[in-house]
Order: structure tokens, then C-alpha cells, then sequence
């Protein structure tokens, strides 16, 4: 399956199944209230925290299993260490759904602040709530050997359908059996049991036969257990300088306050859906070029994936920064959800393009199999961030917590980028400043920021705005794919063609 084939599965796929269930929370809201929605928002990063008990398998298979299609590694091998991920990850998985479900009074009782919820009902939201991040965990270990295999299509329409299962028979709960937290996630942890058995028995079918039944393996767990070591140093503080924000302000602020910071998150989530299925589609292909030391195609490949990203990217970064409040007006029409969420939503989404530029870089770096300076580069941002959480978060609050975000991430950038060409690709770092970040950048820039200044003066609606912003955004996109030199010519050529078959189906 080609790389481009599977970034357009990858972005179908995935960005229906987001795109409706952010489409779908003002929705949420109205049903549950917004300290009901609070216990979503925990949801998203309670399954962040629990990414952590991956202690690095999912990238280890996925790295694996690209390495078994380039002819480096044996089937049995994979079916061992398949077998024995899958027995460290169930019994993790129903471990921690056990703790979290005997440690949901305490949480709901000492931790959250709760001031119209009855306790009782926000205890037990906890409780099935953590059977829910239990299941989603165990899918994670299934789609990353399918993505590896390069099964890429078929996990995105077994996605979008799952995605329409969780988020309409969500709605159709809320309508017709119940206008509650508990039976909203209820219905998830039945989705999320259905998909977790969908995808086991898929990959355990697309795998070749092997010579011998597979066994949990100790031995081929020691064999990648340096590379997953790694990966796991890094995803712990990864996952901790993603989230160490929200677990703080969920217990110095007011449930609902807490509500509108995680509303703001959910929003910017939008733009791991933008860079990600890039990343997925191609790191396979970087597995297979590292492994066959083809740098020169190595480096074409990183390049074109990098400006491909910030194409993609950069309009919406700039669109959710510069007019924050008219995109929740347009999404929303909530005058109150607009004033709630607006001052974060900018900084927030500022920090989180950046990271989610930076996730190609860590991928190839991974694809190298070196994980070292990603951890280094993490141990030094958590050494800055906490403190400055803090001191900061009890005086700013959630425009504090978001500004520190964003500040961090723009020292990835400065820092990182430099480190690794100093070791992969040596000599491309230049390139990827200016022509895989700088030239699109600007394009972007030219657009939108002549636009920021015009919209005071137009008196915009929450449909002119609407219409304003996919004016603004299309014509960003335009500007920042004929300004990037490698993704110049493809994008001509599906406008030319785009062009000719409309005017022949005249």
C-alpha cells in the first residue's frame, strides 16, 4: 500500500470519527451540563495517563512488525512477542481498571471540586469511566501492529463506523434512554469492548502462519526490551508534560472551570488529527529506509512528510490563534462558552501546532532506533515545566497554564531540531528551518494576519463567521502548499485534475 494512500485513509478515517465527536459536544453539554462534560474531559486525560502502562510495546511491535516486512525479522518472533505484549497489556489494563474503580470515592469525594453534581453519580461516572480507558488502552496494541502492517485503510473504515456507533448512539442514549453521565459512558465502554475484539482478531488473521504455536516469550521480550525502555522514558514524561496542566488545574479550579480548560484541549486536539496521520502513514516507510540505509531517500521522504504537516497545520494554527472567538461562535453559538473558552483557546492551540510538528522529528529519531535525545529534551522541559505550573496556575489560572504550554513547546523547536542533525541526517537541518517550516509559515502568515485585523470592522454573525473563517482558512491552505517546494507540484496536479473533472462532467 502506498504512503499516500494511506494519509488519505489515515485523515478520512480519523478525522471523521474526531470531527464528530467535537461537532457533537455543545450537544454533550446541553444534554449533561458542563460539570458532567468535566468528567469527559478527565476521561481523555485519564487515557493519557494510562498510555503510560504501554511502557513502549505498541511503538515496539509497530517497529517490529515494519522490520518484519523489510525482511529483518522472522514471523515467529512477531507472533511471540504479539502473545506476550498482548498478556502484559490485559493484565496492566485490568489491574489499573480494578485500582481506579476501588479509588473513585476518594477521587470524587477529595480531589474533584463538585459543586452541583451529586456525588454519588460522579463516583460512579468514575468507576465505569475506568473500565472505559481499560478498553481503549487494550485497542491501542492491536491498531499499532495493523498500521504497521500498513493495513492502514482497513483500520480507518473500521474506525469511521466504530465512530459513528460511539458518537450517534451516544446522542441517541442521551435522547431516548437517558440524560446522563453514566449511561453516555456506559455506551462507550460497550463501543470500546466491541472494537478491542474487531481489531484482535483481525491482526491475529493478517499475520502469516508460523512454524510453531505462539508462547509468551521472556526472550523476545529482552530483545526489544532496550528499545521499549526507551520509548517508555520517553512517553512517561511525554505524557506527563502533556497532562501535568490539566491534572493540576483539575484540582485547584471549579469542576466547570476545569470544563471550559478541557473544552479549549479537545478543541486543539484537532491538530494531532491534521499532523498524525501523516506521521502514521509514514513511519513505516522510515523503518523500512533506515533499516535499508538509504539516506538520500531517507531524507526526500522526511522532508516532504515535514512540509506536508506544516501545509496542514499552520492555516489552522493560525486560524485558532488569531480568531478564537469567532471559531467557538461559529462552532457553538454560546455567547457564554465563547467568553469561558476564548482566552485560552489561542495559547493552546499555538503550544500544540508546534508539538504536533514536532512529532515527525521524534519519529525519525525512533525509526533510528535512537531514543536518547528525546528523553534528555523531556527531562529538561519537565525540570522547567512543573515549577512553572507551580507558581504560575495559582495566579494566571487556565491562561497561565496555556501560555506556559505554548512557551515550552517553542523550546522544542529551538532546541531539538539542531541535536538530531547533528546525528540523522546531517546537513538537512537548514532545509527543514526554512523551506519545511519557514516557507509555508509565511505563506500563512500573509493571509491571515491582513484577515485578523480586517474582521473587528465586518460585524460578524455566527454564520458570517463561520463563512469567514473557511474563507480564510482555504485560502491559507492555497497560500502555504504553493509556497512549499516539495508539496507545490503534487498539490498543482490534484488541482489540474480536480479542475478537469468537474469541467468534463459538464
Amino acid at each position: 500500500m502506498s504512503v499516500r494512500a494511506n494519509i488519505v485513509a489515515n485523515y478520512v478515517g480519523q478525522g471523521f470519527a474526531s470531527l464528530l465527536s467535537i461537532a457533537l459536544v455543545p450537544v454533550y453539554i446541553r444534554y449533561l451540563g458542563i460539570e458532567a462534560y468535566a468528567i469527559v474531559g478527565l476521561f481523555v486525560v485519564m487515557q493519557s495517563w494510562m498510555a503510560l502502562l504501554d511502557l513502549g510495546m505498541t511503538p515496539t511491535l509497530g517497529r517490529e512488525t515494519a522490520r518484519f516486512t523489510a525482511g529483518s525479522v522472522d514471523i515467529q518472533f512477531i507472533r511471540d512477542l504479539l502473545y506476550s505484549l498482548e498478556f502484559l497489556y490485559f493484565g496492566l489494563a485490568a489491574a489499573v481498571a480494578v485500582i481506579l474503580t476501588l479509588g473513585a470515592p476518594v477521587l470524587a469525594q477529595h480531589w474533584l471540586k463538585v459543586e452541583t453534581l451529586p456525588l454519588a453519580t460522579v463516583t460512579s461516572a468514575l468507576s465505569i469511566l475506568a473500565v472505559v480507558v481499560a478498553l481503549r488502552f487494550c485497542e491501542g496494541i492491536y491498531r499499532g501492529g495493523l498500521m504497521a502492517l500498513q493495513q492502514q485503510i482497513w483500520v480507518n473504515f473500521v474506525s469511521t463506523l466504530l465512530a459513528l456507533v460511539r458518537s450517534l448512539g451516544a446522542l441517541a442514549v442521551l435522547q431516548w434512554v437517558s440524560p446522563t453521565i453514566i449511561a453516555f459512558l456506559a455506551w462507550q465502554g460497550l463501543v470500546s469492548l466491541i472494537s478491542v475484539v474487531v481489531l484482535a482478531v483481525r491482526l491475529r488473521t493478517s499475520l502469516p502462519a508460523a512454524p510453531r504455536r505462539s508462547a509468551f516469550s521472556p526472550a523476545v521480550l529482552r530483545k526489544v526490551g532496550g528499545f521499549a525502555s526507551g520509548v517508555f522514558l520517553i512517553s512517561l514524561l511525554g505524557v506527563f508534560l502533556t497532562q501535568v496542566d490539566k491534572l493540576l488545574l483539575s484540582r485547584l479550579l471549579p469542576l466547570a472551570e476545569f470544563g471550559y480548560f478541557m473544552l479549549a484541549s479537545t478543541m486543539v486536539g484537532v491538530l494531532y488529527l491534521v499532523s498524525w496521520p501523516v506521521v502514521q502513514a509514514i513511519n513505516p516507510r522510515l523503518v523500512q529506509l533506515v533499516e535499508a540505509a538509504d539516506e538520500q531517500a531517507l531524507a526526500q521522504a522526511y522532508h516532504r512528510a515535514s512540509q506536508l504537516v506544516t501545509v496542514l497545520l499552520a492555516p489552522a494554527v493560525m486560524v485558532l490563534l488569531l480568531f478564537s472567538r469567532g471559531v467557538i461562535l461559529a462552532w457553538s453559538g454560546d455567547t457564554a462558552l465563547t467568553a469561558g473558552v476564548a482566552p485560552i483557546l489561542g495559547l493552546l492551540a499555538l503550544g500544540t501546532g508546534i508539538h504536533a510538528v514536532m512529532q515527525l522529528p521524534a519519529m525519525l529519531q525512533l525509526a533510528a532506533g535512537w531514543t536518547g535525545l528525546s528523553l534528555r529534551i523531556n527531562i529538561v522541559a519537565v525540570a522547567i515545566l512543573v515549577p512553572a505550573l507551580f507558581v504560575l496556575v495559582p495566579r494566571g489560572g487556565t491562561v497561565a497554564a496555556a501560555a506556559v504550554w505554548a512557551v515550552l513547546n517553542i523550546g522544542y523547536v529551538l532546541a531539538m531540531i539542531p541535536l538530531m542533525h547533528r546525528r540523522l541526517l546531517r546537513g538537512e537541518m537548514v532545509a527543514w528551518y526554512a523551506n519545511d517550516i519557514g516557507l509555508p509559515l509565511l505563506a500563512v502568515l500573509a493571509v491571515t494576519v491582513p484577515a485578523a485585523l480586517v474582521a473587528p470592522m465586518l460585524g460578524l454573525t455566527r454564520w458570517t463567521w463561520l463563512a469567514f473563517l473557511c474563507g480564510v482558512g482555504l485560502s491559507a491552505l492555497v497560500a502555504a502548499a504553493l509556497a512549499a517546494p516539495l508539496v507545490r507540484a503534487p498539490a498543482l496536479a490534484v488541482a489540474a485534475t480536480v479542475t478537469r473533472r468537474a469541467f468534463a462532467s459538464r
